[in-house]
């Protein structure tokens, strides 16, 4: 399996920005994952962190759900892999299966995709519960884009680890 990466515009409105760099870190997330076996998948990186590129997976399937859903869509649901709301849950990846993580992340991305593509705009905003405000879809968007980033780096090490592969 091979992911098409496309990358973001050089010129573009604030929005097909945002939404460009968002496609572009997900499907690095999914270049990472590439070729690799569940049981690579699952391969943690060091003791005693239990992290594992299926548990990146699993996790950002929660974030997607969270903040697009939950957050800007108003959505009365539980995460995917905690009914009580723990997200650690979704990092342990010990019996998850590649079909498993990626139908549940690929799920949430097209739900996210659609609900910020029907938002009037960047400014409408959401609840988010944690934080006890309201946040605008901008700011969704961006944090999105700071939490790929920030996993893919792990997501490099963690690839680098298994087979040595490096780069995208």
């Amino acid at each position: 399996m091979t992911t098409e990466r496309i990358g973001p515009p050089v010129i573009a409105d604030e929005r097909e920005m945002l939404r460009s760099f968002l496609d572009f870190h997900r499907a690095t997330l999914a270049t990472k994952c590439d070729g690799l076996s569940d049981e690579d998948l699952r391969k943690q990186s060091m003791p005693p962190s239990t992290l594992s590129l299926l548990g990146l997976v699993r996790h950002m399937a929660e974030v997607e759900r969270t903040w697009f859903r939950k957050v800007i869509n108003g959505e009365d649901l539980p995460l995917v892999w905690s009914d009580e709301g723990d997200y650690q849950v979704a990092y342990d990846a010990s019996r998850a299966t590649r079909s498993e993580a990626f139908d549940a992340w690929q799920a949430e991305v097209e739900h996210s995709r659609r609900i910020e593509r029907e938002a009037e705009s960047l400014d409408v905003t959401g609840y988010q519960a944690r934080w006890e405000e309201d946040v605008s879809l901008r700011l969704v968007m961006h944090h999105l884009v700071h939490e790929y980033a920030r996993h893919n780096g792990h997501a490099d090490l963690l690839r680098e680890g298994i087979d040595g592969v490096i780069g995208v």
